[in-house]
Parts: structure tokens; C-alpha cells; sequence
């Protein structure tokens, strides 16, 4: 059985942004605000920083319910017993992937246009990760800004959970709930803030108020 996942706010870690504080307390007091799911990325650092890291995130998550997924690093996932893992377009492929680890974790799938969602991609996929919607310092090789109205395309093709992500923050996070998505991914608006369960608190207040509109 699938593992359950909520994507309406969906917190993605930045180890540069969370400094002295760190990525673990950074995370702990985020979920505390509303963060509904978890993903650490860290492409910089090494092999057992990251299963370090990712075990000691999954101590704090897991007797929440709240879902860790492991960017692009299968090993890390597996290593830890990880909720899931999130690809690009040009990581693993994503049948790859679920091979890996098996029909019950989560697998995420990053998309930035329609002709993206090839069925042999998107079939063993729980869940879209689309944009970037702006630009964004966080991911300076993310593909060209699709805005709002390229998520109501993807989302009009596929049928699969989508959460939005780049230069997404409290003032346009309702236009990303109508604009077709479940739930937004953020960054260094509570990576990098002084007071993540506050931030973090005031964008899940938003989803939650754009969800019930």
C-alpha cells in the first residue's frame, strides 16, 4: 500500500540558507508551524552527511506522520527507510526508481511543460513537482519561469497531485492553490527566515484558506 503524503506544504531543504541553526532544527520547528511533507535536498554534500541528516530528520517526522522524501539519491532513501524519492528530467528514470524501491514509497517527478508527461515517466509517478513558476536564486538552473498559467496546462493534462514550486511565498500562494495545484513547495522563505514555525504557520494558513475558497 502506498505510503500517504499531504503536498500542501511542502518544505524543501537548503542546508547554505538554514545555517548555524541547521537543517534538523530548521525542520523541527517548520513542522511545528504546518509543513506537511519534507524533502531534503543536498547535492553538495557527501554520502553519510546525507544519511546522517535524513535519519536524523525521519526521528522527528515520522512519529508526526509527516512524509520524508529524499531528493534525487535512491541509496540515501533506502539507506534510511525514507517515505520516498524526487527526480528531475534528467535524473534516474522514474521506473528506474520505483524498481528500487519497491511499489509502497513515494516517488516524485519534476515536470516544467506538457510534453514532459510521457506516459513511460509518469506511470509509476505519485505526484508532480511543477515549475519553477518564477525565477528563483535557490535553483539557478531551473528551467525558463512557466508562471501560473503553465501549471494550469499540466494540470489540465494529467490527473496525478501537483505541488508548485519557485518564487512561490504567502502573497501568491493562493493564486497557486487556483491555479490548479495542491499544495506549494517553498524554500528559503522558511529555510532562511529567523522564525520558521511563524512562516511556516502563516503560508499553510493561505493554502488552507485558498483550499476551502
Amino acid at each position: 500500500m502506498r505510503r500517504p503524503f499531504d503536498l500542501s506544504l511542502y518544505l524543501i531543504t537548503d542546508e547554505g540558507l538554514a545555517g548555524p541553526r541547521g537543517v534538523v532544527e530548521t525542520v523541527r520547528q517548520a513542522i511545528d508551524g504546518g509543513v506537511t511533507l519534507v524533502q531534503l535536498r543536498d547535492p553538495e554534500n557527501k554520502t553519510r552527511h546525507l544519511i546522517d541528516t535524513a535519519a536524523a530528520l525521519i526521528d522527528i517526522l515520522r512519529p508526526r506522520g509527516i512524509p520524508l522524501i529524499i531528493n534525487d539519491r535512491v541509496d540515501v532513501a533506502l539507506a534510511v527507510d525514507a517515505d520516498g524519492v524526487h527526480v528531475g528530467q534528467s535524473d534516474m528514470r522514474t521506473r528506474t526508481v520505483r524498481d528500487l524501491i519497491g511499489p509502497d514509497r513515494i516517488i516524485g517527478l519534476s515536470v516544467s511543460r506538457v510534453s514532459e508527461l510521457v506516459a513511460e515517466d509518469i506511470d509509476p509517478v505519485d505526484y508532480l513537482g511543477v515549475g519553477p513558476i518564477y525565477f528563483t536564486s535557490t535553483k539557478p538552473n531551473a528551467p525558463t519561469p512557466i508562471g501560473f498559467d503553465g501549471v494550469g496546462a499540466i494540470r489540465a493534462a494529467s490527473r496525478l497531485p501537483i505541488v508548485v514550486i519557485g518564487g512561490v511565498k504567502a502573497e501568491n500562494g493562493e493564486a497557486a492553490i487556483r491555479s490548479g495545484s495542491d499544495g506549494i513547495a517553498i524554500v528559503s522563505a522558511i529555510m532562511g527566515t529567523a522564525d520558521p514555525q511563524a512562516e511556516a504557520a502563516r503560508l499553510r494558513s493561505v493554502v488552507d484558506a485558498a483550499k476551502a475558497g
